[in-house]
């Protein structure tokens, strides 16, 4: 373009020339006064929607630590368990919200003129903190992202925001929440720009989402530390023995990831299907919750943090992975509320800490590649995955997380625990599915609920 420019100035006469570079001038100037008006637009709108959200996350975050705490000093409150269940359901049912998409709602809006519900935002918030009162199996992440999309999409209704920019102040209130809570704002961000549509990033969304984020975690800051942070012991050398057996590891995971989502997605249809009324389906499945503490114990009611810190530490239970994936499916699929991805890094950690050690890896770090592997397996988000890995361990052995991850990512198949990703390019070749599909028209790509990989190629 450039060149062009410069020929087209030289075969021109001199008053024609001076006209040119002055009309040139004038597109230069206008062009970066539109680039430098956005930035300071989302400047702002990052910063307001950052500022409302992260204190939004920081608030749950109390809270639910709060619950947890009441819980743990007074463990007659888990035979609460099958009201609590129905307490939500009914408090959906007073919402019009009797069959809430959650999260999936959040990722359609983001690509689709659907809208997001204000309501969302105190029924996430008041069901996640009684999930985690009476002791459902569940994270915080589904909180963090519905909450944060829902306010940031009631911002946006605000100041009037056409739908375009409607879906990237929706994705900024998520990366705000989820950074307030999990202390990483770079993960926040990428995650929410990666998980949407695998395969094709929003970059128009990169300052957005990176202040949002930011404003989020400093907020957070401002009343605790909240870094999730873990040292990691026995990270080997880079030589094959240890890349085969990372190999190894992150594939076992991959199965892992696979059958974690097979569970949550039966064990909701399974629910919905015997039980079809949501306040007895509720309070049916704290009554299985609730019985099953009595064999099994407790280690695997709420979020687990002691267990996923005591198996980065090198210590776990053989069978702790399955349990948590059997509370956990259990928990969310009879109508409890929180999220799925606290609990797959539950699982991930102590499966790798126990896998590792048998495939011959220090157990700690063998918890931390599991960590990782299953994140990615569970949300098909392989950049994700690798920044979350710096965040949380440092950047020592990141080639090992980064095998682990793709690895995972090939493995793990075509499932997910968000039925709406849609994922654009296969994962075993070089072959794009579809494009994303145009508001109020079915997909042509993969969604994860339902493509298996040999029928990827047919679509």
């Amino acid at each position: 373009m450039m060149e062009r420019d410069s020929v087209q100035i030289f075969t021109k006469p001199f008053s024609e020339q001076g006209a040119f570079l002055l009309r040139r001038m004038r597109e230069y100037l206008a062009r970066g006064k539109r680039y430098f008006g956005a930035l300071v637009k989302w400047l702002l709108l990052a910063g307001l929607t950052g500022a409302v959200a992260g204190g939004a996350g920081t608030l749950l975050y109390f809270c639910i630590a709060g619950a947890t705490d009441l819980r743990l000093r007074n463990g007659w409150l888990v035979w609460l368990l099958p009201a609590g269940g129905a307490l939500i359901a009914f408090l959906y049912h007073l919402g019009k919200a009797d069959h809430p998409q959650g999260t999936n709602l959040i990722i359609e809006a983001i690509r689709s003129p659907e809208p997001v519900p204000i309501k969302m935002a105190p029924l996430i918030f008041v069901s996640t903190v009684v999930t985690h009162l009476v002791g459902g199996s569940a994270g915080r992440e589904g909180a963090s992202l519905q909450l944060g999309g829902s306010l940031g999409y009631g911002i946006g209704r605000l100041f009037r925001l056409d739908e375009r920019d409607l879906h990237l102040i929706t994705m900024c209130g998520m990366s705000a929440c989820f950074g307030a809570l999990f202390g990483t704002p770079v993960t926040a961000a990428v995650f929410v720009m990666e998980v949407v549509t695998v395969g094709v990033m929003q970059y128009s969304s990169l300052v957005p989402c990176t202040v949002a984020a930011l404003v989020g975690v400093s907020i957070a800051r401002q009343f605790r530390e909240p870094a999730m942070a873990f040292a990691v012991a026995g990270i080997p050398a880079v030589d094959f023995l240890s890349v085969v057996r990372v190999i190894a590891l992150a594939a076992l995971c991959a199965g892992v990831s696979w059958f974690y989502c097979k569970m949550m997605r039966d064990c909701r249809r399974f629910f919905q299907c015997r039980v079809p009324d949501k306040i007895v389906c509720a309070a049916v499945g704290g009554a299985a919750i609730a019985l099953l503490t009595l064999p099994f114990g407790r280690d695997y009611l709420g979020v687990g943090s002691a267990q996923i810190a005591a198996a980065l530490g090198g210590r776990a239970q053989t069978w702790a992975f399955l349990l948590k994936i059997l509370f956990t499916a259990l928990t969310l699929g009879c109508g409890f509320k929180g999220g799925e991805i606290i609990p797959a890094l539950f699982v991930g950690s102590t499966f790798g800490c126990v896998a590792g050690g048998l495939l011959g890896l220090d157990p700690s770090f063998g918890a931390s590649l599991g960590f990782v592997a299953v994140f990615c397996g569970v949300t098909n988000c392989p950049l994700t995955s690798l920044v979350l890995s710096a965040e949380v361990f440092g950047a020592k052995g990141i080639l090992f997380y980064l095998l682990a991850a793709a690895v995972s990512y090939l493995l793990s198949g075509y499932s997910g625990i968000y039925s709406r990703q849609k994922i654009l390019y296969a994962k075993d070749k070089p072959l794009f599915l579809g494009a994303v599909a145009p508001a109020g028209a079915a997909g042509q790509s993969a969604h994860t609920e339902n493509v298996s990989p040999g029928k990827i190629s047919e679509d």
